[in-house]
């Protein structure tokens, strides 16, 4: 149950769904998007966001859009496409296996069946695990705000968080095979069981010599470091040589300390994953 009051409205395109957004702003009132809704749920039982208007997004075509261009060979997902769609889905497995695996291992099934990728990417939950996939492939991200619509490269717009101007709304995101198609890796470590929040959560891909690779759960966000990868990749140095260079690069003060695992701890797995990418896509 939410003890809280609001409206609901359901847009029926893009443009209504910021036109919606931007007028309840404009009137002093408190908006929210709304997919999957979980986040909004959990978040609201706790009285940790209270909106006056959530503004139901789910029946807008775009943000439901898994589809490979023709004649190109972009892949184009709908932010408002489920997790569990997306692993379900039988294109996926052929153009993004990466993907797949990544938002397999996210929540549970009876979660993924409402948690939609765009809210997993824009959520305040700090894990936010379906962007490594995106990460590591240098996708783009098509946003539409009140100032009409923008693409740009994830690895511009995401820092830490995706950088949303207020009102702009998460639509598609774009992936090139060049990287989507490559050798990859995805490995999750928790702290007991096969469901529950990471310790470490990471993704990668190999192409020629080059190792790029992202993660979650260390730090208290995602992310891509490319002088790690640049570590990772280095010719004619050991694996042993690689992760310990690599590590250098993650700041003591940025690991997370809290009950899910130790800064230590998270220092140790994180040296074993790397080790384990190495081991499995390395050279």
């Amino acid at each position: 149950m939410i003890a809280i009051d609001f409206d609901y409205t359901k847009a029926s395109s893009l443009q209504d769904a910021v036109w919606r957004h931007t007028k309840a702003m404009e009137g002093g009132i408190s908006p929210l998007y709304y997919a999957g809704g979980t986040e909004i749920i959990t978040f609201a039982r706790l009285g940790l966001v209270r909106p006056d208007l959530v503004i139901d997004i789910k029946e807008i075509a775009e943000t439901g859009v898994v589809e490979v261009t023709e004649p190109g060979t972009s892949l184009v997902t709908g932010a408002g496409v489920t997790l569990s769609a997306i692993t379900d889905h039988p294109l996926l497995s052929r153009e993004f296996p990466l993907l797949q695996r990544t938002v397999a291992e996210i929540a549970d099934r009876t979660a993924r069946n409402k948690i939609t990728l765009g809210g997993n990417i824009c959520g305040q939950i700090f894990y936010r695990e379906a962007v490594l996939p995106f990460l590591v492939c240098d996708s783009l991200i098509r946003l539409v705000g009140p100032k009409g619509k923008r693409e740009l490269p994830i690895m511009q717009v995401f820092r830490e968080t995706l950088q949303l101007s207020p009102g702009e709304l998460l639509v598609q995101l774009v992936t090139d095979e060049t990287w989507r198609r490559a050798p990859f890796l995805h490995v999750k470590r928790r702290k007991m069981g096969d469901v529950g929040y990471p310790v470490v959560t990471a993704t990668a891909v190999r192409r020629g010599g080059q190792i790029r690779a992202a993660f979650s759960g260390v730090t208290a966000f995602p992310f891509r470091s490319l002088s790690m990868e640049r570590a990772l990749s280095q010719e004619g140095a050991s694996t042993e040589e690689r992760v310990e260079n690599a590590v250098q690069f993650l700041p003591e003060r940025e690991v997370l300390d809290d009950f899910e695992a130790s800064r230590g701890y998270r220092r140790f797995v994180f040296r074993e994953v790397l080790t384990h990418i190495l081991r499995e896509i390395g050279r």
